[in-house]
């Protein structure tokens, strides 16, 4: 399948009509999440999974209503790190060791290039910068899904603190950033299905240098 075709498939569904994504494919699906690119490979946050129709009901009105909450298979939660500590570096240089059979001390160099790109940042843009990373991963997901036919609506719409108190997410050292509701398009109900998708042309958008 055309990664190009998929994409065009896609589209910021507007109305779901509460099918299950089956679990191969959201398996598939988060292990491409999983394989995502973030700064230094640290993936600076954690991904919420809510199924339960209970809490995605309370999780609606801070959502602004919006009914794709309700009607999706899965929500995922996209959630930042508050900050980058000495900790989760650490914790980040055991992995490496452990996948790749090396010495921790191999790693002081790359260790050190990590911690002194965020002595210079502070708590405000440590949590800035992962919220960039968080960005990649949802860019990860949407591509994987339109490939494996999974609907998709990307969210900025709600409101962080509200979510945040919700999930206690402030305990963990993480903020809300994004939400991804999945699922399957209600083709009766939703009045995006069959428009076209309008894009900047490709003359406009790049420039040669």
């Amino acid at each position: 399948m055309s990664i190009i075709n998929s994409l065009s498939w896609r589209y910021a569904v507007k109305r779901m009509n509460g099918n299950k994504v089956s679990q191969d494919k959201l398996d598939t699906l988060l292990d491409a999440i999983t394989l995502s690119a973030s700064g230094f490979g640290l993936q600076p946050y954690q991904i919420f999974m809510v199924e339960d129709a209970d809490l995605k009901a309370k999780i609606q009105p801070i959502a602004y209503g919006q009914p794709q909450i309700v009607e999706s298979s899965h929500l995922l939660i996209f959630a930042a790190w508050n900050e980058v500590t000495e900790a989760q570096i650490d914790a980040y240089m055991n992995l490496i060791a452990e996948t790749r059979g090396m010495s921790i001390s191999d790693l002081g160099d790359f260790k050190g290039a990590i911690a002194g790109s965020m002595k210079y940042k502070s708590k405000e843009q440590q949590a800035e910068w992962a919220d960039r990373q968080v960005y990649l991963a949802m860019g990860n997901a949407l591509a994987a899904a339109a490939e494996l036919r999974i609907d998709t609506t990307p969210m900025e719409g709600f409101i962080p603190a509200k979510l945040d108190e919700l999930l206690g997410l402030e305990a963990k050292g993480l903020h809300s950033v994004l939400i991804l509701a999945i699922g399957e398009r209600d083709e009766a109900t939703d009045y995006m299905v069959n428009v076209k998708k309008v894009r900047t042309p490709k003359s406009e958008l790049f420039v040669q240098l």
